[in-house]
């Protein structure tokens, strides 16, 4: 199955019945497989005039207590930002996947991680965070739906899907390794507008212009983002335990860097991976746990280097953190990442 199709399968399996988006390579084979599949199982599916609309559509829709989606890839994303913003204000859970391809700009359709920065410090305007989860198989492209769904439910904040072209496109088989939710089984919100008769109003909305009222809720906003920092950190530790260098990497760099750490061990090269998941909570406890073993770290990103400063935060510069990029849609190789291994000073901790 494509990554992309995975995407649609996940998050219908996951209990979503409300999309809404607009065309953009290349995450164009979501929209179109996702209008057949909504369909197919009595959901809404809405391709919109424009990203703005899609976004703003999918806040009227979460409003109501739906699961949720869009999708898009990094320009269209920027146009959603605003809405996102405004979702996020009004405390509202919904899923939001970005296909992300090269920048800035335009850019180009080739695959990119890029937008690191844009995910994981909330994109729009204000105080707040989204959930950003970041897959690397077509498998958890059908998984982390779920996953992303129930948190951002839990704790009433959007949650972000960061893929790349490169995982959309890929094909690989996936097992259905959940039991489908069926919406109509959700527990109900006391925040859910499905009507008031019977019962007092309730107001769903982003602003209050009572003096102090705003940092009031902005405080309380922060008390549920610091249970996420505490409790949601989420990694994948490989080969780590004896590593003297360890590479830091994430969804396709994560994949070619496993394969250049290969290279290096069967070198010589005690080099282990550490993947985020959540690449908002970063996993800074259990990376900081690693850097007190290795001696370097190299950090993997396609781009100019965004993450590394989360990483280098994480670590409290305990080692010396080295950089291997390609930005503007460039790969990087298993070649690149041995060699770059080979090249890392070998001095004591």
């Amino acid at each position: 199955m494509y990554g992309n199709h995975a995407i649609v399968e996940g998050v219908i399996a996951a209990g979503c019945r409300f999309f809404a988006g607009y065309p953009i390579t290349p995450q164009n084979e979501v929209p179109e497989y996702m209008s057949i599949r909504m369909n197919e199982v009595g959901g809404v599916f809405l391709q919109t005039e424009s990203e703005l609309a899609a976004i703003n559509m999918l806040f009227g829709a979460a409003a109501t207590g739906a699961r949720v989606m869009t999708s898009s890839s990094s320009p269209g994303i920027s146009l959603m930002q605003e809405g996102l913003s405004y979702i996020a204000g009004s405390d509202i859970p919904v899923l939001v996947v970005n296909v992300v391809r090269g920048g800035p700009g335009l850019g180009n359709i080739a695959p990119a991680q890029s937008d690191y920065f844009q995910s994981t410090r909330g994109g729009g305007h204000g105080d707040y965070y989204t959930i950003v989860l970041a897959p690397n198989s077509a498998q958890e492209l059908f998984e982390f739906p779920k996953l992303a769904f129930e948190l951002a439910e839990k704790y009433r904040v959007p949650a972000v899907i960061l893929a790349d072209g490169l995982l959309g496109q890929i094909m690989e088989p996936i097992v259905f390794s959940f039991k489908p939710v069926d919406p109509k089984n959700l527990p109900p919100q006391d925040w859910w507008l499905t009507g008031c008769q019977g019962r007092e109003r309730r107001v769903v909305r982003s602003y209050d212009l009572k003096p102090g009222k705003l940092e009031e809720w902005n405080w309380r906003r922060n008390e549920r983002f610091q249970a996420i920092i505490k409790n949601e950190q989420r990694h994948e530790a490989i080969q780590c335990d004896d590593a003297e260098v360890v590479v830091v990497a994430y969804g396709t760099s994560a994949r070619v860097s496993a394969a250049g750490i290969k290279m290096a061990r069967d070198k010589g090269i005690k080099a282990g991976l550490f993947r985020p998941i959540s690449l908002w909570p970063f996993p800074a406890v259990a990376l900081n746990a690693i850097a007190k073993r290795a001696k370097n770290i190299l950090v993997v990103e396609m781009s100019l280097g965004q993450m590394i400063e989360d990483v280098k935060l994480a670590i409290e510069c305990r080692v010396p953190v080295y950089f291997h990029g390609r930005p503007g849609g460039g790969i990087p190789t298993t070649q690149e990442i041995c060699d770059k291994l080979i090249s890392l000073p070998r001095g004591a901790k």
